[in-house]
């Protein structure tokens, strides 16, 4: 069997960097919420920024998507600044990778934490199924367990 992650590495990173416009905010997204970078935005960046780290050492017709994110945001960025997401490989598995995250506007950090991704049949080349059981998914359910309730 391929193991996937072979050439995937500790201390692997990449960054990208992204000038924050209004369709950035939370404020185009909530009404009456102020113009900055929406945390989900954020955590987007930093995700492509974890991506790109292994996306070249992964065979072809495999990817690497979003597992898990448990990040912080620590400070409130206004448009019209750069942001870089820089993301570092601190753990690798059999099934997926951990990065070390953080975002930066200039020399102040404004966010931080971890996020996992998993190896992945790229959709030209297999199944939801077959990423499914990549990840030991026997089945999905839809729940209403978080709908409101009287």
């Amino acid at each position: 069997m391929m193991d996937v992650l072979e050439n995937v590495r500790l201390g692997m990173s990449a960054e990208t960097t992204v000038t924050v416009t209004s369709e950035m905010t939370v404020g185009h997204f909530v009404a009456g919420m102020p113009q900055v970078y929406a945390t989900p935005m954020m955590i987007l960046h930093m995700e492509m920024a974890s991506g790109s780290a292994i996306a070249s050492h992964l065979p072809a017709g495999f990817v690497s998507v979003g597992m898990d994110v448990k990040i912080r945001h620590l400070a409130a960025t206004p448009v019209g600044r750069a942001v870089r997401a820089i993301s570092r490989v601190i753990q690798i598995d059999s099934k997926s990778v951990v990065f070390a995250a953080e975002a930066w506007d200039g020399d102040r950090k404004i966010g931080d934490g971890t996020h996992r991704r998993g190896k992945c049949r790229s959709s030209k080349s297999g199944s939801g199924k077959a990423a499914h059981r990549e990840f030991g998914l026997s089945q999905l359910r839809a729940s209403n367990s978080f709908s409101n309730r009287r």
